[in-house]
């Protein structure tokens, strides 16, 4: 883990919003979304560098973002991030796995390396993260983990047998923490994303898509962190455990 910026030494017992899988659509908002309720927002990606318009973006918001490069798909940097985060910055109020993998393949050409791969980002990730931010939480009996699912959660689709066999697997997970950690005073979430999201790759890959964003066609990053935001701040009298976004021209 790269030693934390001299401007985050000095914190203590600041509340933390970790979102790992941190882009520039679903993540980043999520992350701005917590950071304007005054939680320090850390922001983790593979690829660091990815991360500074999202931690500038943060700041001139008025919000503080703390950026960690983190191949979450690694036990040992998982377990790293987290520690490094609870010693140095704060507690863990919520985590949020927002990491994907969304290829297709036809099942003859997907290659076990292709399978494999995509598990581990999708699915193994997620375990990993929810591990070591469920140690943490159970000692102080309180905290909100979400994942976020897609389409492929509950529906495979033609060509994308790798992205449902881990999507899938990710949803198991999470309902296999909720029952567990629920008691426990622990909320975790899974969040279907039902749709294309407002973003640059389906600008360009499907034009006819998002000329549909007038009409709310798309799915807004804003509005998805809107409910990520609502997630966190419901009562254990009602939680959600899943929760379906989809905008309103999407078929169920």
């Amino acid at each position: 883990m790269t030693p934390l910026d001299e401007r985050y030494s000095e914190m203590t017992d600041a509340k933390v919003a970790l979102v790992v899988g941190a882009g520039d659509a679903t993540g980043g908002a999520v992350a701005r979304r917590f950071a304007r309720e005054g939680y320090t927002a850390c922001v983790a990606r593979r690829h660091g560098e990815r991360l500074k318009p999202l931690v500038e973006r943060i700041e001139s918001e008025g919000g503080m973002a703390v950026p960690f490069e983190c191949d979450c798909r690694r036990e040992d940097r998982v377990i790293d991030l987290v520690e490094t985060i609870e010693r140095d910055i704060g507690p863990i109020e919520v985590a949020v796995h927002n990491i994907g993998g969304n290829v297709r393949f036809p099942i003859a050409e997907t290659t076990a390396r292709v399978y494999y791969k995509v598990w581990e980002m999708a699915c193994f990730s997620g375990f990993l993260t929810g591990r070591e931010v469920a140690r943490r939480m159970i000692d102080r009996r309180r905290g909100t983990i979400i994942f976020t699912g897609a389409t492929a959660s509950v529906r495979g689709g033609d060509g994308f047998a790798g992205f449902a066999g881990a999507k899938h697997g990710l949803r198991a997970l999470a309902q296999s923490m909720a029952r567990e950690l629920g008691p426990q005073g622990i909320h975790v979430a899974h969040v279907v994303v039902d749709g294309a999201i407002d973003t640059k790759w389906i600008e360009e890959m499907f034009p006819e898509r998002y000329a549909l964003k007038d009409r709310d066609g798309i799915l807004g990053p804003d509005a998805i962190a809107e409910n990520y935001w609502n997630l966190h701040r419901q009562p254990p009298s009602a939680w959600t455990h899943e929760l379906d976004l989809r905008p309103w021209i999407e078929p169920w």
